[in-house]
């Protein structure tokens, strides 16, 4: 059986990472998470605290993602071997994912 295999832009995934980045940094540090999930009838201190714990451990996530999506773009060996990019960009855009996951969930906890 014959394989077929299809080719993507690597711009595809370099934008839906800068998107991402950008959706969990407006809601971890432009107070996007805080409107969302400390909104309400609690202390706007005391959900904060908490909130900035679940963001320190979504920032985990982050952090890991964001050195996938630079690692694809400036190692030599990525940037030669297209199946070495798509491993490590489609790495970075999951740990995004998952970032923005216990975010949202932990922000649903938090309340």
């Amino acid at each position: 059986m014959a394989r077929i295999r299809v080719q993507f832009s690597p711009i595809i995934p370099t934008i839906a990472s800068f998107l991402l980045a950008a959706l969990w940094g407006l809601s971890v540090f432009a107070g996007w998470g805080l409107e969302a999930f400390c909104a309400g009838g609690e202390s706007a201190s005391t959900c904060s605290e908490r909130l900035g714990t679940v963001s320190t451990a979504s920032g985990l996530f982050a952090a890991l993602a964001a050195c996938c999506t630079a690692t694809a773009w400036l190692l030599p060996r990525s940037r030669n071997d297209s199946r070495v990019f798509a491993r490590l960009m489609g790495a970075g855009v999951a740990a995004w994912v998952v970032a923005e996951g216990v975010l949202f969930l932990g922000g649903l906890l938090v309340r």
